[in-house]
């Protein structure tokens, strides 16, 4: 294996098509692709400070590196790439790419970032400035995301997600056979127009959130400050809390400790399709306030 140690390297695709080879504590500096079409890449300490570095790769390790904010477009079109310990300043990154792996990264502005990939493994990774986060990707594991950016996981398909914190309006938009475990929610509209979502022993904060929804489960969830819930949605719900206020919801059950306001238009929907088991409702109304 051939090996860089410690080097400076600058111009326009600097190690172009490189094969088998392990670079460490160097700096990609002025120049673009730097490593485009390189295959067999082993990285531990470097920094990219320019755009477009990993591009058309496979098998990729990168250990201890930083991407800067212009290392932007970072990594597209590449397959097998496990990164770790990485600081990621740059947008845009990971694009279009397949069997990716990250562990113990911080994507510090992650705009427009992991979009359209497939086979995504995320573990203790946090996220700032994630708008659109994730969006369109396919077969996605995660356990201990922290983020912060809305519209997140739009169109995403089969991810399963795991002890996280995510701080997102409109997440889960478009998505199919989406599962998330023991993680707290925080965003308005959360999961409209989606199918097959399933929340468990999650603690979600949302307004009209769960609506429009084609087969939403959700159990032992916790819902602070949410209002206008599950408005055409399909759903079996297990509330272990309050509801500020349910509304006009398709189909299904609904199990909640207290309701504040439970609206219901027959003119909408057949309230005779939701079974709502609930002691404590606290008001019935068969329009929602702005109709009143």
């Amino acid at each position: 294996m051939e090996e860089i140690r410690e080097q400076l390297l600058t111009g326009e695709r600097a190690l172009f098509g490189s094969h088998n080879i392990e670079i460490t504590d160097s700096v990609f500096d002025k120049g673009e692709s730097p490593l485009k079409e390189s295959s067999d890449i082993k990285l531990s300490g470097c920094l990219f400070r320019w755009k477009y570095p990993l591009w058309y790769c496979n098998n990729v390790s990168a250990d201890g590196c930083t991407w800067f904010d212009m290392a932007r477009a970072g990594v597209w079109y590449t397959e097998n790439i496990n990164v770790t310990n990485a600081v990621i300043q740059a947008p845009k990154n990971f694009r279009r790419s397949r069997n990716i792996r990250l562990v113990d990264v911080a994507f510090t502005d992650a705009k427009e970032t992991l979009w359209t990939c497939k086979s995504v493994v995320m573990k203790n990774v946090t996220v700032a400035n994630g708008d659109y986060f994730a969006m369109n990707c396919e077969d996605v594991s995660v356990d201990g995301l922290t983020l912060d950016g809305n519209y997140s996981f739009d169109g995403a398909k089969r991810a399963v997600i795991r002890n996280s914190r995510l701080l997102t309006k409109d997440a889960f938009w478009n998505s199919e056979d989406i599962t998330v475990y023991d993680s707290f929610i925080s965003g308005e509209y959360l999961g409209w127009n989606s199918k097959n979502l399933t929340l468990v022993n999650c603690t979600i904060e949302s307004l009209q959130g769960m609506c429009y929804i084609d087969n939403l489960v959700m159990k032992n969830c916790k819902l602070i400050n949410t209002t206008l819930a599950f408005e055409y949605s399909s759903v079996d719900a297990e509330i272990s809390s309050g509801i500020e206020s349910v509304f006009n919801p398709g189909s299904g059950t609904i199990r909640a400790e207290r309701i504040g306001e439970l609206i219901l238009e027959k003119d909408e929907i057949d309230p005779a399709k939701t079974k709502i088991i609930c002691s404590d409702i606290a008001t019935n109304s068969d329009l929602p306030e702005w109709k009143r």
